[in-house]
């Protein structure tokens, strides 16, 4: 890739950037298999299944007295079971000499566990009393304490088990809702992104040693000609590598928070009753008065596997109450932030002549979405649907003909006929809604993995303002060249956790379950 330079001249590059790096985690030695730091770690147990009663519960621990624990629990007076071999055993409180249940032990040595110290699991009977009891005998065994949540899999990342992103999947997985979040999850999990920010970060590596070297022994003439070139080439390349991997339209984002989906239109147009079919419960309080919904009703839905935050809002329209201003004040600001939103008209107030009824209908949208920084709204077809409520209402040769007629008006968003009352046209709306909102969230197991996290997004943009500072200076200061490599480089790290500073890591891993 890079023309040849000699092996002492690589050397002294690369010393160079060594000493310039600030490293998040020192490089570890190992001591029998245990990572340096952690050897002298506690040894921390938890309830890693979920809390409440249940079948079986798993009880973990990880820590240098794992193998006491062990032995004090299961009654080992000899060799230790063979690993990642399951073992019935009667569970023990050493102290009180007392069976407290029978289950499954299992033995994990270091460094062949999931957080690379040594580490054991007690599967008993998920009953509450017989759980508290074999916690509170591990917590007897002296050198053992509770563990703080996520801190088995900070462990396991001081390891080098997992890479930061593959925790950030991780956590993810756990906290995956719908089909779609498991599948990006499990993705991301299996550090798919990570091995690309990890080519990225080995490539800078090359250039800065390049440049860095350039700087130091291109008056003696020991560097051949055209190593510059080559890393202005590479900087190029991957500068447009990462602006393609931000222009995502936040899909991997969205479909891990979920689409925000709002209902909106004017007053007594159907929309609670939108929401609480869309639901299958009474979320919202439906009635012929108008102005009844004031504040904004959530609910999460699951369509077709993707995750939706479904927002019912105030009919708009002009009015002199306080309350409902707010409302109308709310549920414009929703509308703005939505991703996609259904305008939801009452049919039995459209004009029967189809013409007429796409002006009105225009006009409506436009009352709908208009903004103060876009005061004549477009109506993509991937953001808006037009949802025509009471259909009942309608004779049947209207209604099929304002269906055949109006799909036909290129000006308008994609529009849906349906009845909340008799649920006639629903399948046909959802089936659209799910087209929509897959869109929005792409298919998370095609094509290059997206960005899932805002802090991703943020560390690659200011990697690719370094990268610009590199191409900037690189003709009038190449030291300053050089250092926005290298600034491009700690910003990848912060997203790998190769570099950065200890405050990330408690932001991720704060999230995770006690137990994990």
């Amino acid at each position: 890739m890079f023309p040849f330079i000699c092996r002492g001249i690589w050397r002294s590059a690369v010393h160079t950037l060594r000493i310039r790096r600030t490293p998040l985690c020192k490089p570890l030695s190992t001591c029998d298999g245990v990572p340096a730091g952690l050897a002298d770690a506690d040894t921390i147990f938890a309830l890693s299944s979920g809390h409440g009663r249940c079948g079986v519960a798993v009880v973990r621990v990880s820590g240098p007295e794992s193998a006491t624990a062990l032995r004090r629990m299961a009654g080992l007076t000899h060799s230790l079971p063979p690993p990642r071999t399951a073992l019935l055993r009667s569970i023990t409180d050493a102290q009180a000499k007392e069976v407290l249940d029978r289950g499954l032990v299992l033995w994990f040595p270091a460094p062949h566990s999931f957080t690379g110290e040594d580490s054991v699991e007690f599967h008993i009977h998920g009953g509450p009393a017989v759980i508290t009891a074999v916690l509170q005998a591990l917590g007897s065994v002296p050198g053992m304490r509770p563990a703080e949540a996520g801190e088995f899999t900070r462990r396991a990342f001081q390891a080098g088990k997992l890479g930061l992103t593959e925790v950030e999947g991780l956590g993810d997985l756990i906290h995956a809702e719908t089909e779609a979040q498991r599948r990006q999850a499990l993705r991301q999990m299996s550090g798919e992104l990570g091995r690309l920010y990890q080519d990225w970060s080995h490539k800078l590596k090359r250039c800065l040693a390049h440049v860095e070297a350039f700087i130091d022994f291109s008056e003696d003439e020991l560097i051949e000609d055209g190593v510059l070139n080559q890393v202005d080439r590479s900087v190029c390349n991957l500068q447009a590598e990462m602006e393609r991997h931000l222009k995502d339209e936040r899909k991997g984002e969205r479909l891990r928070s979920g689409v925000q989906v709002v209902i909106a239109g004017a007053t007594n147009a159907g929309k609670s009753s939108l929401l609480n079919t869309l639901c299958q419960r009474p979320a919202a309080i439906v009635s012929p008065i108008a102005g009844t919904t004031r504040d904004v009703v959530e609910t999460a839905l699951d369509i077709g596997g993707f995750p939706v935050l479904l927002s019912d809002t105030a009919g708009l329209r002009d009015s002199s109450d306080l309350v409902e201003r707010e409302g109308v004040r709310r549920a414009r600001e929703r509308v703005e932030q939505a991703d996609l939103t259904l305008v939801v008209v009452d049919s039995a107030h459209l004009p029967t002549d189809a013409q007429q009824a796409a002006a009105f209908l225009q006009g409506h949208l436009r009352s709908v979405l208009a903004t103060e920084e876009q005061p004549e709204p477009v109506f993509p077809a991937d953001r808006c649907l037009l949802v025509l409520n009471k259909t009942d209402l309608l004779p049947d040769d209207q209604r099929q003909k304002l269906d055949r007629e109006l799909r036909q008006v290129s000006e308008l968003p994609p529009v849906c006929l349906i009845s909340c009352h008799t649920d006639e046209g629903l399948q046909d709306f959802l089936t659209v809604l799910h087209s929509n909102v897959k869109t929005l969230c792409g298919d998370p197991l095609s094509g290059a993995p997206t960005l899932t996290q805002a802090r991703h997004r943020a560390h690659l943009q200011q990697c690719v303002a370094a990268l610009a500072q590199y191409q900037r200076y690189r003709d009038t200061d190449l030291a300053l060249a050089a250092e926005g490599v290298r600034l491009a480089l700690t910003s990848l790290g912060r997203i790998t956790g190769r570099v950065g500073a200890e405050e990330i890591l408690d932001i991720i891993f704060k999230d995770f379950c006690i137990g994990k």
